[in-house]
């Protein structure tokens, strides 16, 4: 495999993930109460803590992808 292709790789995978990330930050904060009240029911939790753990997941998979996918994708531009 190549630097372009692995250049080209990250980057695409970077756009993608960025975009799931826009979907779901969307219907986190659009269907904040539906999906919290379903999770809550479904688990048996707070629709509080239901709604916590909605933004830290939203925060881990910031960081993930920013990790997983920019950082390389960053790295082998620079190269």
């Amino acid at each position: 495999m190549t630097q372009d292709m692995l250049t080209s790789f990250f980057g695409w995978m970077s756009v993608v993930n960025f975009a799931f990330l826009a979907f779901a930050t969307f219907f986190v904060f659009v269907m904040r109460d539906w999906a919290a009240g379903l999770h809550a029911r479904l688990f048996g939790l707070d629709p509080e803590q239901v709604r916590i753990m909605l933004y830290a997941w939203l925060a881990l998979l910031k960081v993930l992808t920013i990790v997983f996918a920019l950082a390389p994708y960053v790295a082998l531009r620079l190269m």
